[in-house]
């Protein structure tokens, strides 16, 4: 009975340790050196970085912040409902891109045509494509759809 218990500890730390974050890597690859950016705790780090300097943005509750900042003014995207605002507005006019069923479209757009990315399985693909050759990266582990966004702003701007 006790090293039961002594094992079911050992796998709730290894679980925490492990799901506490999220890489991101270069297209299909899952090496180190390839690691883009980490995630954890709705902060967004440089590569494999926990250094607070090298935070490149951070989720606080629906918006993505520039590194550690917390004002308003460094507020780079809002989402709601799935369409992604640029800084603080909820204008229409000012919808970057809108999140639905696992792809990302223009603006606001729901038209194939304008499909930005696909999402499938952890892979994020360029437009409509399926093809491991159009994979732009790749997420270990699970995101929210406002960390998904910050990881979006990290690959597509800062790297």
């Amino acid at each position: 009975m006790r090293i039961v218990i002594v094992l079911i500890s050992l796998i709730l730390i290894i679980n925490t340790v492990t799901f506490g974050q999220v890489k991101v890597y270069k297209g299909t690859s899952q090496y180190s050196s390839d690691v883009i950016c980490r995630v954890e705790d709705g902060k967004v780090y440089k590569k494999s970085s926990s250094y607070s300097s090298d935070v490149l943005c951070h989720v606080s509750g629906n918006r993505v912040f520039k590194t550690n900042s917390s004002y308003t003014s460094d507020v780079i995207y809002t989402i709601k409902d799935g369409k992604v605002f640029k800084g603080t507005s909820n204008y229409t006019s000012d919808i970057a891109f809108t999140i639905k069923d696992s792809k990302l479209y223009k603006g606001t757009s729901s038209y194939t045509s304008d499909i930005i990315a696909t999402i499938k399985d952890g892979k994020v693909y360029g437009g409509t494509s399926s093809y491991t050759s159009d994979i732009e990266f790749t997420i270990d582990g699970n995101l929210t759809i406002e960390e998904f966004v910050a990881v979006w702003y990290a690959v597509k701007y800062c790297y």
